[in-house]
């Protein structure tokens, strides 16, 4: 095998995510079927976050209570490495996101960990705030042409972790963040210690609410016959926006 990012962290070092994920956030991890002992692409929602968000820590958590033990390189937007903290991703297991790096993750031998939405799925309002939303199809096409089945892995209650009031996607394009710094959301959120502000949050870390988080790791799905990669996507989609109605179905927020 190659030497491939791990996002594997320091024994220590989990034990105290999933400490602080039990405790402030009361996370629960419910597997519906096992993790195939062979390659697979992970495909997980955002709950909000740019270089920092629950869902990531949430996807480490439930991969090991799902006894996953091979190798899992996480693709991440490149807004890390142009922030200056790439190297700290990079520790954690995470790669520049691109189609390269994912031939490479896969050639090694390992898991490959995606979240189609990006910076979109990231940045919703609290209105959207249980509501997937994807951008392109190009990890469905990955899959199809690595003949790798999708496991998807939902988790709820990380949107309510501050209040987004706008995504911000329209101040996005004004700033032309899309062509400068790939950024398409630029969130109009309160939290703390920011208090009312435009993109912050996403670019900084903050202090999330103890939201409470329940994450879903869904049984493998796999390419139909003849289905294209824009099918193949928004089935994907489908299938983990009902996992996510029926976690937020009576929710309170924050409480669960």
């Amino acid at each position: 095998m190659t030497d491939q990012p791990d996002i594997s962290p320091p024994g220590w070092l989990s034990a105290t995510v999933q400490t602080y994920l039990r405790v402030y956030h009361r996370h629960e991890v419910r597997v519906d079927a096992p993790v195939p002992d062979r390659p697979v692409l992970f495909v997980c929602n955002h709950g909000f976050g740019g270089v920092i968000d629950l869902n990531v820590a949430a996807f480490v958590a439930a991969r090991q209570a799902a006894g996953v033990t091979r190798p899992t390189t996480a693709m991440v937007h490149q807004i890390a490495w142009t922030l200056g903290v790439g190297s700290v991703v990079e520790r954690l297991g995470g790669t520049p996101g691109s189609r390269e790096a994912a031939d490479e993750a896969f050639k090694a031998g390992h898991h490959v960990l995606v979240f189609p939405g990006g910076d979109v799925d990231a940045g919703k309002s609290w209105r959207d705030r249980n509501t997937i939303k994807f951008h392109g199809a190009g990890f469905a096409r990955l899959a199809q042409e690595h003949r790798v089945p999708i496991v998807p892995v939902v988790t709820a209650g990380a949107g309510e972790s501050l209040l987004v009031l706008s995504d911000g996607q329209a101040a996005a394009r004004a700033l032309r963040l899309p062509k400068l710094l790939r950024i398409k959301a630029l969130p109009l959120s309160v939290s703390i210690p920011w208090g009312v502000n435009l993109g912050v949050v996403g670019l900084l870390p903050y202090l999330p609410l103890p939201t409470k988080l329940v994450t879903a790791v869904m049984p493998e799905m796999v390419p139909e016959a003849d289905e294209s990669p824009e099918e193949l996507a928004e089935r994907v989609r489908q299938a983990m926006q009902a996992r996510l109605d029926i976690l937020t179905d009576g929710r309170t927020p924050l409480l669960g």
